[in-house]
């Protein structure tokens, strides 16, 4: 366990903050966005930082602090899938940080009970917002999400900003080796796909949240990216992973490819 310290750490030294557009750190704001033909609406959520302020995509990496999002509130809405823009990689101190500076523009796909309807979009967003140290902040939200609205073109620029699909970037076979270790379990993850660039990093997902997975070690072996992570429940227990549910994104540069799912290996 004493590979999650580090993380945990993160967490509990950082103080909650509520933060609004007078702190000077953080604003946030909904681009209310428009219906599209199926019948989904897309919005955006923009996030303006502070110079020298970064906030995290939605694995942050060791040293970073996850998104959390909460609807309490929110009328005509279903479900909620986000279109994360293509985030940078970093390495402080030997801790990875995957996130965004500046601006970013999140886009949201709402899947709405009635289409015809307007939806009222409440609730609450926490992130990371770091400096020299990382704190978590909360951000209260407030939108009408209207049937007639129009397209935004800084919701169309963040869709644009988005990793290729396994398709898009030649990727051919997937596969995932899953072993026990002492206080976990272990996946080896080979993909066949050219190289998109110079020091391809590498983030695995088991689409529960309840599981920590360290950074992947990765090496190329030709034309296949192997990277190997060590999975733990953070309550310590055992647990048992969806191949299906896995999710693999390949980085390099500006680019990111988007793995769903791999095979047993």
């Amino acid at each position: 366990m004493n590979r999650i310290f580090t993380s945990v750490a993160a967490l509990c030294v950082a103080f909650p903050v509520l933060a609004g557009p007078a702190d000077g750190v953080v604003e946030l704001e909904v681009l209310p966005g428009w219906r599209t033909e199926t019948g989904t609406h897309i919005a955006g959520l923009q996030i303006t930082l502070a110079p020298g302020w970064k906030t995290y995509w939605r694995v942050p990496g060791d040293g970073g602090i996850p998104p959390r999002f909460a609807w309490d509130g929110s009328q005509n809405m279903n479900e909620i899938g986000f279109h994360w823009p293509v985030p940078e990689v970093h390495h402080i101190n030997s801790m990875r940080s995957i996130g965004y500076e500046g601006i970013v523009v999140i886009p949201m796909e709402v899947t709405l009970d009635d289409a015809s309807e307007p939806a009222r979009m409440t609730g609450q967003v926490q992130i990371g917002v770091c400096e020299e140290i990382c704190v978590p902040v909360t951000l209260p939200i407030d939108a009408v999400l209207a049937p007639d609205g129009r397209r935004d073109p800084a919701i169309v620029a963040a869709l644009v900003d988005r990793p290729q699909t396994a398709n898009e970037a030649n990727v051919g076979a997937v596969t995932c080796a899953i072993a026990p270790i002492s206080d976990g379990l272990q996946i080896t993850a080979r993909i066949a796909m050219p190289a998109i660039g110079s020091n391809e990093e590498v983030v695995i997902e088991t689409g529960d949240q309840q599981v920590w997975v360290s950074e992947p070690k990765t090496q190329r072996e030709g034309n296949v990216l192997v990277a190997q992570s060590d999975m733990i429940h953070v309550n310590g227990g055992g647990f048992a992973v969806n191949r299906s549910e896995m999710r693999i994104t390949v980085f390099a540069g500006n680019q990111a490819v988007d793995i769903q799912g791999c095979s047993a290996g």
